[in-house]
């Protein structure tokens, strides 16, 4: 036996289609590689290409027919309700802007031969970046293709065994689309592509590819590139847009132009050590059966498709998705979309834009705990974004303070409603959700800097609830009007609904929302008056029902709902991300959460991949941990694509960070003010070892096991907090050779305060 430590995804033939290509970036700049022996393409994304510029969509007529709306809700008549919001909320036109793909680049080698043997395409995580390998003849090939974050640039390099070997022609492509200018060469060594992605005020885009050849030669010819019998070459690809360069031509140049000067081995090392910065700081290795490593990865998967057990794979899976979020959200990015920022369709799936009604938010679930704060950065400043037009449609569509989103936004930070879909456009609680990722930041890393920037939009964010909330005849504070995103209820006379007063994932929302204001103005020591006013209204708020079926209520009240089985899991928010239901502090809650989740999966719920992602969470949440391991293996199984893309389908990358966001928490959990160690660890994970994940509250956790259970560890203060710690078994604490006698606050639960910076191993008794 052996730990499961290999990190790379391997196959054994080109990629076939998009779906089986493998992706590069650096947050702005992404590619998907095909590995093609003659032909090799590499799809092409930068992160600001979106059609059109921005627009004022609120709908003028909402404000004055908000009353209206909530009157009829309160009279029942749910008909009449939603069409007369259907004419009045959603946003004028009802859609927002949408991401498109930069293009192709297209390497045609000429090779004298056409039978190519050993044959192989990885994706190297460790170093980050994609790797074709194959023999022609006596001549062995390599390419190496990795997206630089420190040089803001993508890098192919290609070598063989034999001097004079490589000889290509190479261009862009953009399909059938009509917003291109033209590509034509701009030097003797380099291509230019230019466009603009058309709507009012669209967006100009420009990428440059230059030829550096080692030996050999290099010219060009109508829009071609071309090299001809070189001993290596390395291409280097910029790109760049009007969204964040005045000349982003000028700007490609001047990038190809630094980077030039710096030989292929600067470059690659520049990259690996900016990488590893990021990628080091986290590993997790769980011993498996031998032999395993010798199969590809997509046989890998197929063999799980058929009931074969492969812990390896999951370790594999785990580090693919701290890869991805690496590659897709780095500061000064935008955040990662729907797809991240790999997408090759002018129209994407739901645009490829932000949806906030679960998908953005779970993309970030896993950059705190996995310890890349930093990748989370490009979400706070879009909040900042949004802040501004939040305002603005807080103020036209409700008459409210503060600052509202809706359940998407796109570049332009657009807060307006989205569609003309009852059971998703009208729901006031995006800002809200995606607010809280900035207390969550807090919790982690105690940075009370950030905090007082953070505040001010946490604030903003309560501060619309202040104004929107109503009353009712029970003395609740609710929205008014709003859905349960997604999903439909059916009234006592068969009448179905979509449109409603306080569903209990908003009441949930504001909650969480309430209480980190009212905590954060009390460690900035500030704003008593609005703290006292959301503590009065933070006690009105609805709580978590049990309905009928011994299930959490999805409305405020017990209706029966159209599809059991639906997708959306939304009234367990308090559950998971929030903190509201838990087994020790709220059992019955949690007995009728465990009941809520077997009610979806009878009826066919975890379909798609970020549902089944958003359901391990929650089973870890309720130390559920053969249920959680058994939906993490059906994640893969059932909703995972060849190349470990997660599969909705079609490809969304919410249900990679959502399952390897659960992975963490099968590990460690720390929402309930204390480090539990192993809280939902499967019989499957024998024996294994995790380091540098983050708890709240400034902490970093390396955690060992044996015979699945914990063996010993260390905890590292980073802020100097009280630590509290909860095992499954005794255990003793020492700091360097001193043993550490804490508070005990259970059998086998540890308090104990600590210095900052110092380590503590915590050991079996």
């Amino acid at each position: 036996m052996k730990m499961a430590n290999k990190k790379k995804l391997w196959y054994k033939q080109p990629a076939q289609d998009w779906n089986e290509a493998l992706p590069i970036g650096n947050g702005r700049l992404g590619g998907m590689v095909f590995g093609e022996v003659e032909t090799e393409q590499i799809q092409l994304n930068e992160d600001s290409v979106w059609y059109g510029g921005p627009r004022d969509r609120n709908n003028p007529d909402a404000l004055r027919y908000l009353p209206e709306v909530r009157k009829l809700l309160l009279e029942g008549k749910l008909r009449e309700a939603e069409k007369l919001a259907a004419l009045t909320f959603p946003g004028l036109p009802s859609s927002q802007r949408h991401y498109e793909p930069l293009g192709d680049l297209l390497i045609e080698l000429q090779h004298n031969e056409k039978d190519y043997t050993s044959y192989s395409r990885e994706l190297d995580l460790q170093n980050g970046l994609v790797r074709v390998q194959y023999t022609l003849g006596h001549v062995h090939y390599q390419r190496e293709i990795f997206s630089s974050y420190p040089d803001q640039v993508m890098i192919i390099r290609l070598t063989a065994s034999e001097k004079r070997s490589i000889s290509f022609m190479t261009h862009f492509d953009r399909g059938k689309t009509r917003n291109l200018d033209d590509m034509e060469p701009s030097s003797v060594d380099s291509l230019v592509m230019r466009g603009i992605t058309g709507g009012r005020e669209g967006i100009a885009f420009q990428s440059v590819v230059r030829a550096i050849p080692e030996n050999g030669s290099v010219k060009t010819i109508g829009n071609r590139l071309i090299v001809t019998d070189a001993d290596a070459v390395t291409l280097i690809l910029s790109a760049a847009t009007s969204y964040r360069y005045k000349s982003p031509e000028d700007h490609c140049i001047e990038l190809i132009n630094r980077t030039s000067q710096k030989e292929y081995g600067e470059l690659f090392s520049t990259h690996v050590d900016d990488y590893q910065t990021l990628f080091n700081r986290v590993d997790l290795q769980i011993e498996e059966p031998k032999g395993k490593h010798e199969l590809a990865t997509d046989e890998r998967l197929e063999l799980m498709k058929h009931g074969k057990e492969d812990v390896g794979l999951v370790c594999t899976y785990f580090h693919f998705g701290r890869y991805l979020l690496i590659s897709s959200s780095r500061p000064g990015s935008l955040p990662a979309t729907l797809q991240g920022i790999w997408n090759n369709k002018m129209l994407p799936p739901w645009d490829s834009k932000f949806t906030i009604n679960i998908n953005t938010e779970m993309n970030y679930w896993p950059a705190e705990v996995c310890q890349l704060s930093e990748c989370h950065q490009p979400l706070f400043d879009h909040i900042e974004k949004m802040k501004k037009s939040g305002r603005i449609t807080a103020q036209k569509m409700y008459g409210c303070r503060g600052f509202v989103a809706h359940h998407n936004t796109d570049i332009w930070a657009d807060t307006a409603p989205q569609d003309i879909y009852m059971p998703a456009t009208i729901w006031p609680m995006g800002a809200a959700w995606l607010s809280l990722h900035l207390w969550n930041h807090y919790e982690y890393t105690g940075d009370k800097q950030f905090l007082c920037k953070a505040y001010e939009t946490l604030k903003e964010a309560a501060l619309f609830f202040v104004d929107f909330l109503i009353e009712t005849e029970d003395g609740y504070l609710v929205t008014s009007p709003s859905v349960s995103p997604e999903n439909t209820y059916i009234l006592p006379n068969g009448e179905k609904g979509k449109l409603c007063q306080g569903p209990s994932m908003d009441s949930q929302i504001i909650h969480q929302l309430f209480e980190s204001v009212i905590v954060a103005s009390e460690i900035l020591d500030q704003d008593k008056e609005f703290r006292n006013e959301l503590l009065h209204m933070i006690k009105k708020l609805p709580k978590p029902k049990i309905g009928k079926y011994g299930q959490i209520q999805e409305w405020l009240e017990d209706y029966e709902e159209a599809a059991p089985g639906h997708r959306h899991i939304s009234h367990l928010f308090a559950l998971h991300p929030g903190n509201q239901i838990s087994p020790r502090h709220t059992p019955a809650l949690a007995d009728a959460a465990k009941v809520t989740l077997e009610r979806r999966l009878k009826h066919g719920g975890g379909h798609t991949g970020w549902s089944r992602a958003w359901i391990i969470n929650m089973w870890a949440r309720l130390e559920n941990k053969e249920q959680a391991y058994n939906n993490l293996i059906e994640l893969l199984k059932s909703s995972t694509l060849s190349n470990l893309f997660d599969n909705h389908p079609p490809f969304q990358i919410d249900g990679n960070f959502g399952g390897i966001a659960g992975i963490a928490e099968m590990l460690l959990q720390s929402h309930m003010n204390e480090i539990h160690i192993l809280p939902s660890l499967p019989k499957e994970w024998k024996n294994g070892k995790v380091r540098g994940l983050r708890a709240k509250g400034g902490f970093e956790v390396e955690i060992n096991w044996n015979d699945n259970t914990f063996k010993h560890g260390k905890i590292k203060s980073l802020n100097g907090n009280l630590c509290t710690i909860r095992t499954a078994i005794p255990v003793e604490i020492t700091s360097g050779n001193k043993r550490i006698n804490p508070k005990q606050l259970g059998v086998t639960v540890y308090q104990f305060e600590t210095e900052k910076g110092k380590e503590y191993r915590i050991a079996v008794l």
